[in-house]
């Protein structure tokens, strides 16, 4: 009793252990220990995966109300999230002509492997790149004041065909295109 541990057994707040209680025994030496290792924190791992997540740390990693106890039930529930997110990317910036009224086509494909395919610049390495079978497309807004939505349509090779009815006046306008692995 009259022992209290505080913080999170993080870097920014580890866990601190005080205790206020009175000596019982006569001796002021034989409670000292020295520890090793500082902020351990203790669970158990079998080759099975299931690593027990401590009670202070227990918690509902995916919003679903249901908390997960375990290293495997916390991995198990955030996969689909951040699987999620990491499929879906912008491609690079590119130019689509809307100067003038009619309907015109651009590789959007095309423009993504020329960009990321031969980066102007690079501190090393290249950047990875998909075959167009293996994303999905989508164009998540378009000015409506310039590019007729309604007939907008992308194939599954990446081949953006727009409609512009408006060019706008200050040569400028927006549309929005997203990435997805499949």
């Amino acid at each position: 009793t009259d022992i209290n541990i505080t913080g999170s057994g993080t870097t920014l707040s580890p866990y601190v252990v005080n205790s206020t209680f009175t000596e019982v025994d006569g001796s002021i030496t034989n409670e000292i220990q020295d520890a090793d290792e500082v902020n351990t924190v203790a669970s158990t791992l079998d080759l099975n995966g299931d690593t027990v997540v401590n009670a202070a740390d227990i918690i509902d990693a995916d919003g679903d109300g249901a908390e997960e106890t375990t290293v495997q039930q916390v991995i198990e529930a955030i996969v689909p999230i951040t699987g999620k997110a990491a499929r879906v990317f912008y491609p690079p910036s590119i130019e689509i002509d809307a100067s003038a009224t009619g309907t015109f086509t651009i590789n959007l494909y095309a423009q993504y492997i020329a960009q990321f395919g031969s980066p102007v610049v690079s501190s090393g390495g290249s950047i990875p790149t998909y075959e167009a079978a293996e994303l999905d497309y989508h164009v998540t807004y378009a000015d409506p004041t310039v590019f007729n939505t309604g007939t907008m349509s992308i194939s599954p090779a990446g081949v953006l065909t727009y409609t512009v009815d408006a060019p706008p006046t200050d040569y400028n306008s927006l549309i929005n295109v997203v990435f997805v692995v499949k």
